[in-house]
């Protein structure tokens, strides 16, 4: 049986399930047909997630899923620009299948067309120079010129650019925002989020309208920039950047990552002269070097998935649920098992999952965060502690 918007809705907004528990039971679902829709799926579930969407499912009016599940509804048709994207949809991102954690729902507003386009993610620093913002700009418009979706966050410095830039040149541009699509954020992008809307460009979120923006969304919107991508571009970054952050993502997704190459004298261009010493990043001067690798690409990206399915499935089963679906991971507390296990020498990721217990697909997630709050680091040989 497939699922209607009002299901997928329901298994989003179900407390203590997430992207990450949900994801193989979604990919049982599609690949086997079962668990079935929805004894299935309330057989498969834990008992304290399984009684709540039993209860929506028999009394929906009694649910506390009901209210926001109509309001989301109510949303997506109070405008023809306004749309709940999911498995199923004519205009779901096939990519996103790929991650470890797809989104049940998406939101989006503005125009669908770029989605159906190949898409390159174009990410930098906030604070660019004038050689950085002329390169985002030049790089963003070669590509809409040559049929692509530039992807990116529409935050400060790079990411305004390269929406502007493919604005301008006519193209098509997808926002991926750590907010709800109706939130302008940061406020100083006003004017550019309407240009975008206005463009036949498309905002996308995971989160609900008149969700503010918050620090915690911002790496679960990093993931979605990639995610979404053939490949993705770092412009111009610093050594310890967010942007080094998407570019390993992107490599854990198989997807593509370039970098521009820079003065050795610019702290800006520290993280790509890393990454392309480390061999993590190709070296690009013109948009031919990109095009050049990208025939090589697959449509059907990789599924990293493939040899954790049966961890990821047990700690779907077994494991207590977390406080919302947005918390997924809570690897940020000083007494987390994780962080305990971080030292000042490298440690690797399969002996975290042995001294923890927790998933691969898990551990990247939790590492992803304490990363981005300077608690934790990638070095050869594994993972440090830092911030201490």
């Amino acid at each position: 049986m497939t699922l209607t918007t009002r299901d997928w809705l329901a298994l989003h907004f179900l407390p203590g399930l997430g992207p990450l528990r949900l994801a193989p039971l979604v990919r049982r679902w599609r690949e086997e047909g079962e668990p079935s829709w929805p004894h299935g799926w309330l057989a498969a579930l834990p008992a304290n997630l399984a009684k709540p969407l039993r209860l929506w499912l028999d009394h929906p009016a009694k649910s506390p899923l009901n209210a926001p599940i109509e309001a989301a509804l109510a949303w997506e048709a109070a405008a023809d620009n306004h749309h709940l994207l999911h498995v199923g949809h004519p205009a779901w991102p096939p990519l996103l299948d790929h991650l470890p954690d797809p989104p049940p729902v998406l939101w989006a507003r503005g125009e669908l067309a770029p989605l159906s386009r190949a898409a390159m993610a174009m990410v930098g620093t906030r604070r660019p120079t004038r050689e950085g913002r002329d390169n985002a700009a030049s790089f963003s418009r070669q590509l809409v010129e040559r049929g692509f979706c530039v992807v990116s966050g529409l935050a400060l410095g790079i990411d305004g650019v390269v929406h502007q830039a493919a604005l301008t040149a006519g193209g098509a541009t997808v926002a991926v925002l750590g907010c709800g699509v109706d939130v302008v954020y940061p406020p100083s992008h006003a004017s550019l989020y309407r240009a975008l809307l206005e463009g036949g460009g498309l905002l996308l979120s995971e989160h609900p309208p008149q969700t503010r923006a918050h620090a915690r969304f911002f790496p679960r919107r990093n993931r979605l920039i990639t995610g979404l991508s053939e490949g993705v571009l770092v412009v111009e970054a610093a050594e310890k950047s967010g942007s080094l952050v998407s570019a390993r993502l992107a490599l854990e997704q198989g997807r593509e990552v370039f970098a521009l190459p820079g003065s050795i004298h610019n702290p800006q261009m520290a993280g790509c002269l890393h990454l392309i010493r480390q061999g993590e990043a190709a070296l690009v001067r013109h948009v031919e070097d990109m095009l050049a690798e990208l025939t090589h690409w697959q449509s059907s990206a990789p599924d990293v998935n493939d040899a954790n399915d049966a961890a990821i499935r047990a700690d779907t089963e077994i494991a207590p649920p977390a406080e919302t679906a947005d918390t997924l991971v809570q690897g940020h507390e000083p007494e987390s098992p994780l962080l305990a296990a971080l030292s000042d020498d490298p440690t690797p990721v399969d002996t975290l999952v042995e001294l923890t217990g927790e998933s691969v697909a898990s551990l990247q997630l939790m590492l992803l965060e304490l990363e981005l709050e300077g608690l934790a680091g990638h070095a050869a040989g594994g993972w440090v502690r830092r911030g201490r």
